[in-house]
């Protein structure tokens, strides 16, 4: 009899085990905000190699986040904006060199899919001198896919922009804004420096339209 309640016993603690890690793993897929999307998608990949190391301004992006999460100050001339509630960060990086201003800008945030199964993640980088767009080589929109447990899909080629790069004219260029608020990206074009007008990426659940 006593090895019988003992079984019994055992098993009860097995199943609410089973049942605790369930209740944690929903909970850590509700859980997940955009410091864990941020976090995996800088982090190094080893694939990659001496071309990972070369990417200065991913670099940049990872010394400016190792020291948020570890409560230290950023350097001088660069200010982190960490917007949980939003899903939304930000890294701001100025300079003046001879009355030349350089500002460049990191930006991350997502969208959750209307599947409600994935978050749509996407990483901004946008140089300007003096006010005006000035890219350089890792300047540009990408995008990336996440399932609610967290696994991201490198692979997937992401939101063809080809509704805004279809009607671009020659020498033309885009800037992008991603949203700190709200849903759609800001859009800015340009032409030998110069802006020329604005347009909105608007997000329908599934990807962007004008």
């Amino acid at each position: 009899m006593k090895r019988v309640s003992l079984t019994i016993i055992m098993v009860c603690c097995m199943l609410a085990a089973a049942a605790q890690n369930v209740s944690r793993g929903g909970q850590k897929s509700a859980a997940i905000n955009i410091c864990d999307l941020v976090s995996d998608y800088i982090a190094p990949d080893a694939d990659e190699g001496e071309e990972e190391e070369c990417d200065e301004s991913m670099n940049a992006l990872r010394g400016a986040w190792e020291r948020y999460l570890n409560g230290l100050p950023q350097e001088e001339g660069e200010t982190l904006v960490v917007d949980v509630k939003n899903g939304y960060v930000c890294l701001e990086r100025r300079s003046t060199y001879e009355s030349v201003e350089d500002v460049g800008r990191w930006e991350m945030c997502y969208w959750n899919e209307a599947d409600g199964k994935h978050k749509l993640f996407a990483y901004n980088v946008a140089w300007f001198r003096d006010g005006k767009y000035s890219p350089g080589q890792y300047d540009g929109l990408s995008f990336c896919r996440y399932d609610n447990a967290g696994k991201i899909d490198r692979d997937w080629p992401g939101l063809a922009l080809d509704v805004l790069y279809d009607d671009l004219e020659p020498g033309e260029m885009p800037s992008f804004a991603l949203p700190r608020t709200g849903k759609n990206i800001v859009v800015t074009l340009w032409k030998d420096n110069e802006k020329l007008r604005q347009t909105t990426l608007k997000w329908d659940g599934h990807g962007f339209t004008k």
